[in-house]
């Protein structure tokens, strides 16, 4: 059995495992780092398969981690991929209401985008027009700092320079088991190699919370899977859309609704929904893992949630199912989409972190225990915050490493 030794282990190669392996080579150089990942390469999940926005900040309590690390990593990372010419576009986003009853939350908007010192306009219905002829609204906000870029090329700019400052990538490499001892970390992967280091980080996504169980601690909360199913304007109607724009949210859900978003490539992405996914990564309704699906049916989180939120579920899992109704919400916003224009896009599936009683974790959550830290919940804007958050986890691990 082969074994090799490094300073730290980093478990998982998307955006935010990468990052910190960037932040961790750059804040000690000569540290040696690990990264495993079971995939052939990396981005393969959460960060491969999102809409590719750089979000503002503007929709995060003032003083929550998701606000600290978005308002401060969305100009991280138009600097950064400015700095490694990475395909990127500071475009803004219209928030546009379609209905009375969502003025009150827009307006609350506009005060917390002030609050946060972001440049946001109020726009009424020809304002709107303006902006995106085809888009119809009762009033609107305009966000000037959101921007869109290829997440994926990011992970993988993390990945090269922390490899230039002598950090391993370790592809194709499924953690099996994890042993712990004083000043030790043991983690044996599939292919029967063991890797030691001195501290790990859990930065699994959708497996995060198996992995901090398998390292012996309990992880507090449970991953619960979401897919959210995109679709494509057609070629010929991407003209429908100028840019980026969203619905107001609802905050008693930590999903941003189903938006419009002109991306880095030109083509126009309508989604997500979200719906309950039956794997982990579970990608399509084919997609079943029975001793997973039975892990999520088993805890008692997911009940309360179904108890709690059986109405918009009922909704989302309508949308899935009937193109038809997926192009009514749509509909919503861009009333010249027609269901003709849409084609099937790749969907996502979100690693949201789900608490006992079923509450759904709406901030980053970190946890550590000896020579470890876990990343337990960090979906969006991981992406966008990824600087930071890579940065906040380095400082974590190194405080860990200097009391051994």
């Amino acid at each position: 059995m082969a074994a090799h030794d490094c300073d730290v282990l980093v478990i998982g190669a998307g955006i935010v495992g990468l990052s910190t392996a960037h932040a961790l080579t750059r804040a000690v150089p000569g540290l040696r780092v690990t990264v495993l990942e079971k995939e052939s390469g990396p981005a393969r999940h959460q960060t491969g398969r999102n809409s590719g926005v750089i979000h503002s900040g503007i929709y995060y309590p003032p003083g929550s981690l998701k606000a600290r690390y978005a308002l401060r990593g969305s100009a991280e990372m138009v600097a950064f991929c400015a700095e490694h010419a990475i395909p990127h576009e500071v475009t803004g986003k219209l928030i546009v209401a379609t209905d009375r009853a969502e003025l009150p939350r827009l307006h609350a908007l506009i005060q917390r985008g002030r609050e946060h010192g972001l440049p946001v306009r109020e726009l009424g219905p020809a304002q709107i027009t303006e902006q995106e002829p085809e888009v119809r609204g009762l009033a609107a906000i305009h966000v000037g700092t959101t921007g869109i870029c290829d997440f994926g090329a990011v992970a993988r700019t993390f990945g090269r320079l922390a490899q230039e400052a002598g950090a391993t990538l370790v592809y194709g490499a499924e953690v099996t088991r994890i042993g712990r001892r004083p000043g030790r970390v043991a983690v044996a992967t599939a292919d029967g190699t063991v890797h030691r280091a001195r501290a790990l980080v859990n930065c699994a996504g959708l497996h995060s919370d198996r992995i901090a169980r398998l390292a012996g601690d309990d992880p507090g909360m449970r991953i619960v899977p979401f897919r959210g199913e995109y679709h494509l304007l057609a070629p010929e109607r991407a003209g429908l859309v100028r840019g980026l724009v969203y619905p107001v949210p609802d905050p008693a859900f930590p999903f941003l609704g189903v938006h419009l978003t002109r991306g880095i490539d030109g083509a126009v992405h309508i989604g997500p929904n979200a719906v309950p996914a039956l794997a982990r990564e579970g990608y399509d309704w084919r997609t079943l893992r029975p001793a997973e699906l039975a892990g999520t049916l088993a805890y008692r989180g997911s009940w309360r949630i179904a108890r709690r939120h059986w109405r918009y579920g009922a909704g989302e899992l309508h949308r899935s199912l009937s193109r038809r109704a997926f192009t009514t919400a749509v509909r919503r916003l861009l009333p010249a989409v027609t269901e003709a224009d849409l084609r099937p896009a790749p969907a996502g599936v979100r690693a949201q972190a789900v608490l006992p009683d079923g509450t759904l974790v709406d901030d980053f959550l970190f946890a550590g225990s000896p020579g470890i830290v876990h990343v337990l919940n960090a979906p969006s804007p991981a992406a966008t915050a990824s600087l930071p958050i890579g940065r906040e986890i380095a400082e974590r691990v190194t405080a860990v490493l200097d009391r051994r």
